[in-house]
């Protein structure tokens, strides 16, 4: 594309790229074809088209290149507005009051508002609307411009357009300027200084500490929009790019960006290239862009075409002309106007002083036989409104008086810049309203010219063939006698089916179960229900869109499509985004009714698409994992080992980003077992047999025949911890995957409690009598809220999700029914792991503690103890997580520390009951220990051991450890749920996420 330019002549390599116009830069397969077979390692995206893809820095990644800018979750995190908005509000940056489109309606209550679309740049997707009756039109037009998502903010007039300049290498970043964009025509960059006049030094300052603390960790070039207005600022967007203005900042600084970007991409950081602060700004400079256009009075730029016949360029000390025009060349109506960026620049900050010099700069440039706003830019530079200090609504304000009103389209006009390519009526029809009389390509889309109501055609002004530019007239029509209804648009028959359509209906027909009646009744006599059955339960209803459900399986080369359509729809796994009590969600589940659930290539290659949207929209997953693991009949896809594979890597990438739950019923053996594996929490059924093999696998390395069912039945699983919930059927897991998602998603929910007074009697007055700690945790949470992770696992040790006032708490405790509640090796990962859970996805915790302290010994020193209680002592101390502990009864030692994150005074709030007793080790022990000779010389040593544990307990009764301050509070059993949310509601609230909290959450 564009093989004719200045740009291709001059190249070494050539490589044209297929398609016409736009299309072809947009093509992002295309470009990476294109730099692997030059042999390239870096791409630079350069300023429009893919420059803020995400999606196509990963292609590149995937590609082994490089692209010259930030990485593609920067790209995502800043480039989207919404997201950046989002992210600005948590680090306390002022932003313009709005928000999504919900709230334009309120918003215009207080005047215009400004819809944008959150993918948009360059002035694009964005319009100004001061009443209701413009709010669907303009977000039309914003989607039509950049689609994707819109948004709307309140529109802050009289202000300056300010954006800071930002360098940064991956780690470090630096401010280096700034520049002031705020002569516009139709939020559309005009003229930009740099730096920006008569900023005070300390919102300047602000300014800059804005956008780096915005861009914390950012690499490459960037820049941070702001709208200032007296001593206030307010943050717009990031350009997570190089921006066509950066030639000011390069004149003032006397740094090349444009090479600073390449060798961050190389390695460099900002120290090596001197850049670790910002260079002294020397003197003042200005762009003017000129535009192939004229302006009409109401701002409406119209594109002018012609061919140059020449190019004079002005020329001098601190004159810069950056241009690909050359003589001959003529401006294409389907890219945008820009023939060149004139820069001048001179050693003084006197705003009067650059703009005269700018002034006769400009007079100097020549382009006959093209017209441009030449004349325009001198009006402005000439302005007293502009010298004195323009707002972004001062050139519009200003052109009535500035330009010669070319008056309006005269006929229908082309709604974009595009190649007719059919003109459908003539001079004399009548035409009816709605009618097509004009289509239009442009970027391969075909655009309709409809006629707005009844009427004749005076003239038709297009050709097939002519490229016209947006706004072009292209039919005059006059109206006809009568209305409307007398020449009324056809009937549509609104239940029509066209035979595309009929044929997607049958394609789509055959995803259902009942396309498989034979597989489904076998997995409904095994008493279980079948993949599309779970997912429909589990979701909200109406809510599913389904990925890749036209997918098959990638075996064509030995089986007929229409066999493979019919028998291996979705190649078996059913991916989709759905909604489960109103929040976004994300389901997958292999699918037993088609080739046993096994995992094919393209569901591989399905999976790993569909877990990059997870990723980027940070969607909570759950995946029903059943199925026999890797599929070796598929033959279309060119592999040796197939260890290539990415599916478990961008399943595991998941972890610590996303809740992540797997559900398994039946066999789930090899890489569907990994799946599982791999989840946060996994839930299982009593029919469950997992294992990192099957028999087959078993039988092939010569380990025996087993049984599926013999290789991991759930009483293996569940004493060894690798299930977390154990649940009846394929109905109740599914409830129970509801309620997980929703306590690791924060989903609130309604809510009651048993009397709490019950918690006074459930601790007996004997300190030496067990009790059930699992009875406090069910007074204590919201009825019925209690999910218990690997209960028969490490038994001692209590690791739940709940509800208290509806808010999802994690529940630790000790169980003085196993070992008198001592911690084991096995008990302290099950804590520590569970703390990861509930760090990763911002749940409190409440520690129940009644433990003797780390379980000790020859034989439990054997399990690597040391190591593994040290590890609950690690993860708690590196909480952040509101942490509130309650001593039951028995707090002695390590243990009683580390169920406390190290410290009675680690947690936000430590209460005690009064039963509780706390010491650096048990009373006994320590009797025995420390008054050993005592005892042994006594009269009757019994009774001396009896007294002095009778006296130690005393001294470490709570009360009288309260009284030291070691603990906050004791209190009465029954208010114990009041304090707990009292102590979490003071907490401060958690902050927007962008990414990770923690790497990732261990698999054990």
């Amino acid at each position: 594309a564009g093989s004719d330019t200045a740009h291709a002549r001059s190249a070494p390599q050539v490589h044209v790229l297929p398609g016409d116009g736009p299309a072809a830069y947009l093509s992002a397969p295309a470009l990476v074809d294109a730099a692997r077979t030059g042999g390239c390692t870096h791409v630079h995206p350069g300023y429009g088209f893919l420059s803020e893809s995400a999606d196509f820095a990963d292609l590149l990644a995937e590609a082994g290149l490089v692209l010259v800018g930030p990485t593609a979750q920067d790209l995502r995190r800043l480039g989207d507005k919404s997201s950046a908005r989002a992210q600005a509000t948590a680090l306390g940056i002022p932003v313009p009051p709005g928000g999504d489109l919900s709230e334009a309606a309120e918003l215009l209550a207080g005047g215009p508002v400004v819809v944008k679309a959150a993918g948009g740049g360059g002035g694009r997707g964005l319009r100004v609307v001061s009443s209701p009756d413009e709010l669907e039109e303009a977000v039309a037009a914003c989607r039509r411009e950049a689609p994707g998502e819109v948004h709307a903010e309140r529109l802050l007039v009289g202000a300056r357009h300010v954006e800071v300049q930002v360098l940064g290498d991956g780690t470090d970043v630096v401010a280096l300027a700034d520049r002031d964009c705020s002569l516009q025509r139709r939020r559309q960059k005009l003229v930009e200084l740099a730096p920006a006049p008569g900023l005070p030094d300390a919102l300047r300052a602000r300014l800059a500490d804005d956008a780096v603390r915005l861009l914390a960790g950012y690499r490459g070039l960037g820049t941070v929009e702001f709208l200032v207005r007296d001593d206030e600022h307010w943050f717009l967007e990031v350009n997570p790019r190089l921006q066509v203005e950066h030639t000011v900042t390069e004149q003032v600084l006397g740094v090349d960006l444009v090479v600073a970007q390449l060798q961050v991409a190389l390695g460099a950081t900002l120290a090596d290239l001197g850049l670790a602060t910002c260079p002294p700004v020397r003197g003042s400079a200005v762009q003017l862009r000129v535009l192939a256009e004229q302006v009409r009075a109401d701002g409406t730029p119209v594109p002018t075409s012609g061919t140059l016949r020449g190019l004079d360029l002005p020329t001098g000390p601190g004159v810069r002309v950056d241009t690909a025009a050359t003589s001959g060349w003529s401006p294409d109506a389907r890219f945008d106007s820009l023939v060149a960026k004139v820069v001048v620049s001179t050693p003084t900050t006197s705003v009067d002083a650059l703009l005269d010099r700018a002034g006769r700069v400009l007079a100097e440039l020549r382009t006959p036989g093209l017209t441009t706003n030449v004349d325009l830019l001198a009006a402005l530079l000439r302005s007293p409104e502009v010298r004195a200090g323009a707002t972004t609504d001062t050139v519009d304000a200003l052109l009535p008086s500035l330009v010669q009103d070319a008056g309006p389209v005269d006929g229908l006009a082309a709604p974009t810049s595009g190649t007719v390519v059919a003109v459908r009526v003539a001079p004399g029809d009548v035409v009816r309203r709605g009618q097509v009389l004009v289509l239009l390509e442009a970027m391969k889309m075909e655009h309709a010219v409809t006629a707005p109501t009844a009427g004749r055609v005076v003239a038709v002004l297009a050709a097939v063939g002519q490229t016209v530019p947006e706004g072009a007239a292209l039919v005059r029509l006059s109206a006809v006698d009568g209305t409307d209804d007398d020449v009324a648009p056809e009937a549509v028959d609104l239940d029509a089916v066209r035979p595309d359509l009929a044929e997607v209906h049958r394609r789509l027909s055959l995803l259902e179960d009942a396309a498989r009646p034979v597989a489904v009744v076998k997995v409904h006599a095994r008493g279980r229900r079948t993949a599309r059955e779970n997912v429909a339960d589990l979701v909200d209803p109406g809510s599913f869109t389904e990925y890749g459900g036209l997918l098959v399986a990638a075996q064509r080369s030995r089986r007929p499509e229409a066999e493979l359509v019919e028998q291996t729809p979705a190649d078996g796994i059913v991916t989709g985004t759905a909604s489960v009590e109103g929040r976004p969600v994300a389901v997958l589940s292999y699918d037993y009714t088609v080739m046993a659930g096994t995992q094919g290539f393209a569901g591989h290659a399905k999976a790993d698409r569909f877990l990059g949207v997870v990723a980027s929209q940070r969607l909570p997953t759950v995946w029903f994992a059943e199925g026999g693991g890797g599929r070796p009949g598929d033959t279309d896809v060119p592999v040796a080992s197939a260890l290539d594979c990415r599916t478990f890597a961008a399943w595991g990438r998941l972890s610590g980003l996303v809740p992540r739950i797997a559900v398994v019923s039946g066999r789930c053996f090899a890489g569907n077992a990994a799946i599982a594996g791999s989840a946060d929490l996994v839930v299982a059924t009593p029919d469950t047999t997992l294992g990192m093999g099957g028999p087959a696998m078993i039988e092939g390395g010569g380990l025996g025949v087993f049984a599926p069912e013999e290789v991991g039945p759930l009483a293996v699983h569940l004493a060894a911890g690798s299930v977390d919930v154990a649940v009846a059927d394929d109905a109740a897991a599914v409830v129970t995957a509801r309620r997980l998602l929703g306590d690791l998603a924060g989903t609130p929910r309604t809510w009651e409690c048993a009397d709490q007074r019950l918690l006074r009697g459930v601790v007996p007055e004997d300190r030496k009598r067990a009790y059930a700690v699992r009875d406090v945790v069910a007074l204590m949470a919201d009825t019925g809220s209690v999910t218990e992770l690997r209960p028969t696992f490490a038994p001692g040790m209590v690791t739940a999700l709940a509800r208290i006032e509806g808010r999802p708490v994690g529940l630790l405790a000790n169980d003085p029914l196993s070992l008198g509640g001592a911690i084991t090796s096995d008990g302290a990962d099950k804590a520590a792991r569970f703390l990861q859970l509930c760090e990763a996805f911002d749940v409190p915790v409440v520690s129940l503690v009644d433990t003797p302290g780390m379980m000790v010994g020859p034989e439990v020193e054997r399990t690597g103890l040391v190591r593994h209680c040290s590890r609950l002592f690690v993860v708690g101390a590196n909480l952040t997580v509101p942490l509130v502990a309650v001593v039951l009864r028995k707090a002695y030692g390590l243990g009683a520390q580390a169920m406390m994150g190290g410290s009675t005074h680690e947690p936000l709030l430590t209460l005690a009951w009064p039963a509780g007793e706390m010491g650096a080790m048990g009373l006994e022990g320590a009797v025995r220990l420390g008054f050993r000779r005592e005892i042994e010389a006594a009269d009757d040593p019994a009774a001396l051991y009896d007294s002095l544990v009778a006296l130690a307990y005393e001294r470490s009764k709570v009360l009288t450890v309260a009284t030291y301050g070691d603990i906050d509070a004791v209190i009465d059993p029954a208010d114990t749920r009041r304090l707990v949310v009292q102590a979490l509601a003071a907490a401060p609230p958690v902050p927007v996420r962008t990414g990770k909290k923690l790497p990732w959450v261990d698999a054990w």
